[in-house]
C-alpha cells in the first residue's frame, strides 16, 4: 500500500473551539460535544447527543464549531503529554451542537481524505507519539498549539483504501456501541422492576396481579413515616450487613500487573460499573479481601466536594462476571456482607433518590469526605418477604449474566480494533473488499 504524506492543514479545515459551558441570556440555545464527549468515544453519534449540556452560543461560534458527519474532533489540552490529541469522528449531522472548549474540529477535504479513516489514523502510535513530543506545557497542564494541530503528518492510501479500511474499523464501533445500548436498556429494565416492585409496591400478589394498584392492604409505619405493604418488616441496616473494607495501596503496587482492583474510577454516576475504571495491583492480599462475580460492593469515598447530582459516595453495584482469577478492591470501597437474596435489593436501593440523600448526609471530612458508618448504618428500610427478594435476584441476576457477556464480547471488539488499527494504516493488513 503506497502512502502519501501531508499536513493537515493542507488537506482539511481547522477550528479551535472557544465555546465555553455558559447561557447567556440573547444568544441562541446550543448543545455542546464537550472535552470528555470527545475523549470517552471513538464516534460522536446521535444517541450519544441525548446527554450533552446546553449551554448558549454566538452566531460566529455557531457558524465556526457546528459538527457535522464526516468531520473529527480532537482534545487539544491534558494534565500529561502522553493523553493528547484523542480523535472521535462526528457520525451524524446535528442542527444545534457545537464543539466545546478544549477542543479542536477537523473538517477534512472529502476528494483526499476520509473523516473515518482520519479519525482512526489519529488513534495510531505514530500520531500519539507526536503529540506527546510537541505538546508545549510542564508541571499540570500541556497543549497543542495551532501550529502543532497544523502540521500533523497525515499518511493517506488511495482515497477507496481509506473509505474501505475507515468503514471497518467504524463497523466494529459501531457494534461496541450497540452492544452499551442493549446493556443501557437492560439496566433501565432492571431499574424500572425495581421501581415497580419496591417503590410503587405493584410487585405480584397472589394472582399476579399489581399488589398495590389491585387494593392490597398498606399499613402506616412509624418508623419510616410513611405507607408500606402488610407483613414487611423493617430494619436499619446493620441489622443486616457487615461490611469489609478494601486495601490501602500505594503507587508501585497498582503500577502494573496484578488482579484486578475496583475503586472509585470503577463507579459510573449513577452507581453502575465502569469497565474503563478498573487499575491493576500486584501486591499481598488475603483471602477475605477477595471478590466473587455478584459481589455487592459499595463506595465509601468522595475525593472532591460533593455535587448532589455527580457524587458517588453511598452507591453500590454487583461486581460483573467478567473477570478470570481473583478480584480485589480499594480502601475506598467496602464489600457488603448480607443474604445473597438481599444483594440486588441493596444495590437497586443504594441508588436512589432518597437513599442517596442520606448517605451523603453521613459524611465527614474537608478536601476528602468519607462514609460515617455510625450514622450510615442507621438507614432504616423496608425488608420485602423472602419469596419476592428471591424471585427480584433471580431476575437481577440473569440480567447481570447477559451484561456480563456483552462486556467480554466488547472488550474482544476493542482488542481487535486497535490491533487491527496499526496493520491496516501501515499495509501489513487489507481489507477483503467483498465484506
Amino acid at each position: 500500500m503506497e502512502l502519501k504524506k501531508y499536513k493537515l492543514a493542507d488537506i482539511a479545515k481547522i477550528e479551535i473551539s472557544g465555546v465555553d459551558k455558559k447561557t447567556i441570556e440573547g444568544e441562541t440555545p446550543v448543545r455542546l460535544c464537550n472535552f470528555v464527549d470527545v475523549y470517552y468515544n471513538w464516534a460522536v453519534t446521535k444517541e450519544k447527543a441525548k446527554a450533552f449540556m446546553t449551554a448558549s452560543a454566538k452566531q460566529t461560534e455557531i457558524d465556526k464549531c457546528s459538527i457535522g458527519k464526516g468531520m473529527v474532533a480532537i482534545t487539544k489540552d491534558s494534565e500529561t503529554r502522553d493523553d493528547i490529541g484523542i480523535a472521535a469522528y462526528i457520525a451524524d449531522d446535528f442542527e444545534d451542537v457545537l464543539l466545546g472548549y478544549h477542543c479542536a474540529l477537523i473538517t477534512p477535504n472529502p476528494a483526499i481524505v476520509d473523516g473515518k479513516y482520519l479519525n482512526a489514523f489519529m488513534h495510531t502510535r505514530y500520531i500519539q507519539k507526536y503529540f506527546e513530543n510537541n505538546a508545549s506545557g510542564s508541571g499540570q497542564r500541556y497543549t497543542l498549539s495551532n501550529d502543532t494541530i497544523s502540521n500533523i503528518p497525515v499518511l493517506l492510501p488511495s482515497i477507496e483504501e481509506q473509505h474501505t479500511i475507515g468503514k471497518l474499523l467504524a463497523d466494529l464501533d459501531r457494534k461496541i456501541e450497540l452492544n452499551k445500548q442493549i446493556n443501557d436498556n437492560l439496566e433501565a429494565i432492571a431499574k424500572q422492576l425495581y421501581d415497580y416492585w419496591f417503590v410503587q409496591f405493584d410487585f405480584p400478589n397472589e394472582e399476579d396481579k399489581p399488589y398495590k394498584s389491585s387494593g392490597g392492604a398498606m399499613v402506616w409505619n412509624e418508623k419510616l413515616k410513611r405507607e408500606i405493604p402488610e407483613g414487611w418488616e423493617v430494619k436499619q441496616l446493620r441489622d443486616i450487613i457487615e461490611t469489609n473494607r478494601g486495601i490501602s495501596y500505594n503507587t508501585s503496587s497498582i503500577s502494573g500487573g496484578g488482579v484486578p482492583m475496583i475503586n472509585l474510577a470503577s463507579f459510573n454516576v449513577d452507581g453502575s460499573y465502569k469497565d474503563t475504571g478498573l487499575k491493576s495491583y500486584n501486591g499481598n492480599y488475603t483471602q477475605e479481601k477477595i471478590l466473587r462475580p455478584f459481589d455487592l460492593v459499595l463506595c465509601n469515598t468522595q475525593q472532591t466536594a460533593i455535587e448532589f447530582s455527580k457524587d458517588i459516595i453511598g452507591k453500590a453495584f454487583l461486581i460483573p462476571d467478567i473477570f478470570d482469577g481473583d478480584i480485589v478492591s480499594s480502601h475506598h470501597i467496602n464489600t457488603i456482607k448480607t443474604e445473597e437474596v438481599l444483594k440486588p435489593y441493596l444495590a437497586y436501593l443504594s441508588n436512589t433518590y432518597h437513599f442517596h440523600k442520606y448517605a451523603t448526609g453521613c459524611c465527614s471530612g474537608t478536601n476528602i469526605l468519607g462514609l460515617d458508618y455510625n450514622s450510615f448504618s442507621q438507614y432504616k428500610l423496608e425488608i420485602p418477604p423472602k419469596y419476592l427478594l428471591k424471585e427480584f435476584r433471580d431476575f437481577i441476576i440473569d440480567i447481570g449474566k447477559r451484561k456480563s457477556l456483552i462486556i467480554k464480547e466488547n472488550k474482544l471488539l476493542t482488542k481487535q480494533r486497535n490491533e487491527l488499527l496499526p496493520l491496516l494504516m501501515n499495509g501489513q493488513a487489507s481489507v477483503n473488499y467483498h465484506l
